[in-house]
């Protein structure tokens, strides 16, 4: 049981890519050693959390017309900066691409923006076979690579790696103002080696450094165990090709030793594909809508429960915090519409948009756009909402460094409690 609350993430900031039917905000800090050279489309659907695509179609759109207008101020002020400016001469694809990102940037989201080649190059990196690096759940999208948890057993975990703890230098390189994506590229390598990471972490007044030796890193996305009073506890820690074989497998054996109850913990769960989102939920929801993709032209992609759950009527409570977005916000909004589980914990992070990669002509780099948007059956946005609990319960600093988890210790009490409402009423 320590061990599980160990690994709660307390403070999780998690973004990532969502794409053409693949939500992904969790990302295994590792690398898979290519063994054949292939296109980004073949190596790509095998990975479990993360989720690059293939260039999408470029979409055509007339230009303005009051284009010369609109765009004098801007050339206005490429000319001055180049007539005026003290250090000369400029670097005039710098110019170009700070001018797109900051064109994106006026968007206000966070989610739309420009690779430049080097980084789009380096994102794009083969990735198939041997699972190999430190072992620990990132996120990409913030001012640097920041843990949101180690993974049990992993060399991250041994090495004294936390969730929050920012990677602000490796191996002595500073890391400021480099895409995440890279960073992560930075921290992989084969099985011996080591990495020396230095750390920004909140309660520390200095930075610390970690060397950490890499390691095959086998990742299982599901977890499970009978815990006392019958009640049954599913841990999914990701949404891949395999989760939903492997949660069929726990239920199985959870129902076979007639659990009473089930704890399904979504806390940390930063996603995976969207099929894999689908699966889950239709384990659980009987029958429906499960969420609604919606495009801004109009149109829409429904998806519905498959009908064939196993558990769709044991009572059940859903644990979810800030770190349980994307794919984990689709499963607990249907849950939680169809009254079919109570969710206790924190506020979701609110991660429910659609991205679209676009690679640019002339290896100019590429563009990530937003194109859809994720709805619950009841019709709830989920993107920079996320979803409030029934049932709010925080987990403090203090609980984790006690090694105690009430969000845990409260979905056992609703449990048991719904338990003994059920004994009554058959009485």
């Amino acid at each position: 049981m320590r061990t599980r609350k160990s690994i709660i993430v307390i403070t999780v900031f998690v973004s990532m890519i969502l794409v053409m039917g693949i939500c992904s905000l969790g990302m295994v800090l590792g690398v898979f050693v290519s063994q054949a050279s292939g296109t980004l489309s073949q190596a790509y659907p095998q990975l479990p959390v993360i989720s690059w695509l293939s260039p999408g179609p470029v979409i055509s759109a007339e230009p303005p017309s009051n284009e010369e207008a609109l765009f004098k101020p801007f050339w206005q002020v490429w000319n001055l900066v180049h007539e005026q400016y003290v250090d000369q001469p400029l670097d005039d694809k710098e110019l170009m691409r700070g001018a797109i990102n900051g064109a994106l940037e006026a968007i206000g989201d966070p989610q739309t923006g420009y690779m430049d080649p080097d980084e789009y190059l380096q994102a794009n990196i083969s990735l198939s076979g041997t699972y190999e690096g430190i072992g620990a759940w990132v996120d990409t999208d913030g001012e640097y690579l920041t843990i949101i948890s180690p993974m049990p057993g992993s060399p991250a975990e041994a090495a004294g790696l936390k969730p929050g703890d920012e990677v602000v230098a490796i191996d002595g390189e500073d890391m400021t103002g480099i895409d995440g994506n890279i960073v992560i590229r930075k921290v992989m390598g084969p099985t011996g080696t080591t990495v020396l990471l230095t750390i920004r972490r909140a309660d520390e007044p200095e930075l610390l450094e970690f060397e950490v030796t890499r390691d095959r890193i086998e990742v299982s996305s599901v977890e499970s165990e009978l815990l006392e009073d019958g009640i049954g506890y599913i841990r999914l820690l990701s949404f891949g090709d395999d989760t939903i074989s492997e949660l069929r497998k726990a239920l199985r054996e959870m129902l076979d030793e007639n659990a009473n109850g089930l704890i399904l913990d979504l806390r940390g769960n930063g996603g995976g594909f969207l099929h894999s989102a689908i699966d889950v939920s239709s384990e659980f929801v009987q029958e429906g809508l499960i969420v609604t993709e919606r495009f801004g032209d109009g149109r829409e992609t429904i998806y519905e429960s498959s009908g064939r759950g196993l558990a769709t009527d044991i009572p059940m409570v859903v644990l979810i915090n800030a770190g349980s977005a994307s794919a984990s916000e689709i499963v607990a909004g249907a849950i939680q519409d169809y009254e079919r589980g109570i969710l206790v914990g924190e506020t979701s992070f609110g991660k429910g948009s659609v991205q679209n990669w676009v690679v640019l002509d002339d290896n100019e780099g590429a563009l990530r756009v937003t194109v859809a948007r994720w709805y619950t059956p009841d019709g709830r946005l989920i993107d920079l909402q996320g979803l409030e609990p029934d049932v709010e319960v925080l987990l403090t600093e203090e609980d984790f460094d006690a090694g105690e988890d009430p969000q845990l210790d409260k979905a056992i009490e609703l449990l048991l409690d719904l338990s003994a409402d059920s004994l009554a009423t058959n009485e």
